[in-house]
């Protein structure tokens, strides 16, 4: 089986009602003219990543506009959407959620960002995520077919245990919607996704929102996809585009077996223990 997977690099502005339509929009092109039975769009997709606009779009799961909005996207499409993330508002506290919904409209996986984000190479932090959010506590994974994806958020990049879990927990492609600024992004972006997908020999996919210089965090884009080997199978510019990728799926189990690391790790010395909710 191959998995079409499609990151839509968008460019975010100050609109929610404009984001979500050009969102739509782009689910729309993706499926329809690239032909992607995936679609990804990034961190914080529907607000400028600043305190005071994440703030104002916040909104309950699944019920609120956002969602809705993706959950009929996929239907009308007939397409699993990844949505990014949102500002999800739920008994008083913030969360940054990452919603997936099937073609059928319905949601198959909620993720709560676990790792959250005060740094910035740029020297100042645009969002004190610690303060603004409250940290998830859950992985998340669904299925397209025999395939089993696992969620991260930008920050949880970072954390070669959170991935190495989800291989654990049978992943065969771990998707990581992000907002990297510009610094980081040209020192870390392309070296982590490689890292995390040669860990794990796994497919990896990091999507970006589009650069935008005017910006508070100005976005790095390029958003990419990695496979097992750790090669580069698409990569995007800074510019608002879709990136569409082929994940053949054979390739795993020929990665795994030319390179067998899983069978000869030291259980005798160090083991990993996944809680799985």
């Amino acid at each position: 089986m191959t998995i079409k997977i499609a990151l839509i690099q968008l460019r975010v502005v100050e609109s929610k009602d404009k984001n979500l339509k050009n969102a739509v929009d782009l689910i729309r092109i993706a499926k329809k003219e690239k032909e992607a039975n995936v679609v990804v769009l990034p961190e914080c997709f529907n607000a400028p990543y600043t305190v005071d606009s994440l703030t104002a779009v916040a909104e309950p799961v699944p019920g609120g506009e956002t969602c809705r909005a993706l959950a009929k996207a996929a239907t009308d499409y007939g397409v699993y959407v990844v949505g990014g993330s949102i500002v999800e508002s739920l008994g008083g506290q913030l969360y940054n959620t990452c919603t997936v919904w099937g073609p059928e409209g319905d949601l198959l996986a909620t993720y709560r960002k676990v790792h959250l984000c005060d740094s910035s190479l740029s020297g100042k932090t645009t969002v004190p995520e610690t303060k603004l959010f409250t940290a998830g506590s859950q992985f998340a994974t669904f299925t397209v077919a025999e395939t089993r994806i696992g969620l991260g958020i930008c920050w949880d990049m970072r954390f070669p245990e959170f991935a190495a879990a989800y291989r654990a927990l049978g992943c065969d492609l771990l998707i990581y919607p992000a907002v990297c600024d510009v610094p980081t992004g040209e020192l870390h972006w392309e070296l982590l996704a490689k890292a995390r997908a040669l860990d794990n020999q796994t497919f990896v996919a990091f999507c970006s929102p589009a650069r935008d210089t005017h910006a508070k965090l100005i976005p790095y884009g390029h958003s990419l996809v990695v496979d097992p080997w750790g090669s580069v199978l698409q990569r995007a510019t800074e510019f608002q585009e879709i990136v569409v990728a082929d994940l053949v799926l054979k390739e795993l189990s020929m990665v795994r077996h030319r390179i067998p690391v899983f069978d000869q790790k030291r259980a005798d010395l160090y083991e990993l223990k996944v809680r799985s909710s």
